[in-house]
Order: C-alpha cells, then sequence, then structure tokens
C-alpha cells in the first residue's frame, strides 16, 4: 500500500460517477490526504454535491451534509445543551459537525456569525459548547461549496475562515464529448446520478488513511525548494496587485500539498513542479486584489501565474 496507488484508486473510483473533472478530483484528493480542508466554488449543476458524497463513500467514515441557510444557527451546526426533565439535569445533543467528512452546501448563503461556528473545529480539531470542550473526530474533513454567481443574499467568507481551507477549487465545465457520456446515462433506465454512488467500492480505511500520511509526512524536502515556496508567497505580499499577500499559514499549506502531490506521483522528495502543480488552488482565496487590478481585466489566477513565472526555480 502506497500513497500512489491510494491515490488513484480514489480517484479511479470517484470518476466513475464525477466525469471529465480530472484536475478537480486529483486536487480534492490532495487537500483529503493533506488533512486539510476544501472550498468548492462554481455554478450549480457541476457536481460539487455529488463529489463531496462519493468521496465519502470510497473512504470507511462518517458523512454529514448541512444545508447553509441564512436562518441557520451556530447551535444548528456544533449542537447545544438541552435540559432533560427525567434525569433533571443537562445533556449534550451534538451537531452534524460531529463527522468524518463535512459538506457544508452553499456556506456563504448564511450570516458570518454561523460561519465562524466551523472556524474552531476547522482549525483547532476541538468545539467549545457551554464551557465544554469536546475534541472533532479524526479524520475530519470539510467540504464547503458556494455558488459565483447569485450574490445577492449572500454572506462573503471573511478571510480569516477563507484561510482556514488548504485550497479553493474552481470546478468547471467539462468538455462536450464528456457531456455526451453523460447523457447517454440517462439513455437507459437510469434515475440519478446520486444512485449510483451506493454502487461505489469503499477504497481507503482508517488504517490506510494513517498510513498514507505518515509516508507524506517522510517526503523530503530541500531547502531550495523551501526558499522557492517562500519566495512564491512573498511575491504576494510584494505585487502591487495584491492589497493583501499570502501568510505564512500559506506557505505551509503550499509545503504539506506539495509533499503530498510528490507522494502520489510515486516520489519521496518535493519538486518545483509539485509546488507550482498546487499553487493556485492554495493561494488563490488567501489574496486580496486591488480594485484597480479588476477594473483591468485581471483575477487571483491570472496574477498569480504571472507571479510564479518570475520567481527563480531552483535547481
Amino acid at each position: 500500500m502506497s500513497v500512489e496507488s491510494k491515490s488513484k484508486e480514489i480517484i479511479n473510483e470517484i470518476s466513475k460517477v464525477v466525469i471529465g473533472q480530472e484536475q478537480f478530483l486529483n486536487h480534492l484528493t490532495v487537500a483529503f490526504l493533506s488533512g486539510g480542508h476544501v472550498l468548492m466554488e462554481g455554478v450549480p449543476g457541476l457536481g460539487k454535491t455529488l463529489t463531496a458524497k462519493a468521496l465519502a463513500h470510497t473512504v470507511n467514515a462518517d458523512f454529514k451534509r448541512i444545508q447553509f441557510t441564512p436562518d441557520l444557527l451556530p447551535s444548528d451546526i456544533v449542537g447545544t445543551k438541552i435540559f432533560d426533565l427525567k434525569n433533571n439535569e443537562f445533556t449534550l445533543k451534538k451537531g452534524p459537525v460531529f463527522t468524518n467528512i463535512l459538506l457544508a452546501d452553499e456556506i456563504n448563503r448564511t450570516p458570518p456569525k454561523t460561519q465562524s461556528a466551523l472556524l474552531e473545529s476547522m482549525e483547532e480539531r476541538h468545539v467549545t459548547i457551554d464551557g465544554q470542550t469536546m475534541d472533532m473526530a479524526d479524520p475530519f474533513f470539510v467540504i464547503a461549496t458556494q455558488n459565483p454567481i447569485e450574490y445577492e443574499g449572500t454572506y462573503p467568507l471573511p478571510e480569516a475562515q477563507l484561510d482556514r481551507f488548504i485550497m479553493k477549487l474552481y470546478v468547471g465545465y467539462f468538455t462536450q464529448s464528456c457531456e455526451n457520456d453523460l447523457l447517454k446515462k440517462y439513455t437507459g433506465d437510469f434515475e440519478s446520478s446520486h444512485k449510483d454512488i451506493d454502487n461505489l467500492n469503499t477504497i481507503i480505511s482508517y488504517q490506510d488513511l494513517q498510513e498514507c500520511r505518515h509516508e507524506i509526512a517522510n517526503v523530503r524536502v530541500d531547502e531550495g525548494i523551501i526558499n522557492y515556496i517562500t519566495s512564491i508567497t512573498a511575491a504576494t505580499r510584494k505585487s502591487p496587485a495584491i492589497a493583501l499577500g499570502g501568510s505564512p499559514r500559506a506557505s505551509i499549506a503550499l509545503l504539506l500539498c506539495s509533499k503530498t502531490v510528490a507522494a502520489m506521483n510515486g516520489r519521496d522528495f518535493v519538486t518545483p513542479e509539485d509546488v507550482i502543480d498546487v499553487s493556485l488552488s492554495v493561494l488563490r482565496h488567501r489574496i486580496i486584489l486591488k480594485p484597480e487590478a479588476g477594473l483591468d481585466g485581471l483575477d487571483a489566477d491570472k496574477i498569480l501565474r504571472n507571479l510564479i513565472g518570475k520567481v527563480e526555480v531552483p535547481r
């Protein structure tokens, strides 16, 4: 068992129901094996929820889903203590956050106070309810989704919340041939792609995951690669088009994901190509552009590609 073989099995299994999203599934697997959380952004109908459910089925782990709405309360996420009249005492009713894989669907549709209820659990791996602190399950992986086009009635995630996600993944349209394959599934007695999830095989157990993360931890990182990573994040802080650059947490996330990519490619050392592979996904949500950059038609990915292209690549 190796990270290379297990990651390929996970991606191949999810690909049975999620069509034409190879790079997206690759980076989702990188984030999961790295122990971080993922923010997915894409228009409706591209399979964001389907992907989260499919991943949960390939992992021998508990899965729960929260549909974020404007009237959702923090206690609806973490839980609360209720008074038991029979026993004359308060008992804890745990919320859906106590799981292994949590789908936070349309997270930007709920107010900041409720969004922040996820902060402690995502970063500290525990929650506090009425002064009582409880540890989260292991593994604990949050997949949050948001719609990029419907801004009315939404609450943009604050920088502190965004920084908790190890990656922000864009889910784009796939090719026409892939869409043809999708439609062919509906020509028979096929009813719903979500029902196909029940036929997916469990690929990775808790023990397998621990072994994979141990292998990733032992991936070597040369001093030149470390300097390359910090040079990229430093460039985001110096760019005239960026108001707020990547924090040290961004450098750490870039390092962790690069090590995972190396292990998934069957190597025990990180190359500059590994860093470049995940740079956009790791950094795009951690920078804030200046208003004039948007007026010039620039977005985070364009600016990052330009910055990374100017950073000297170590030999």
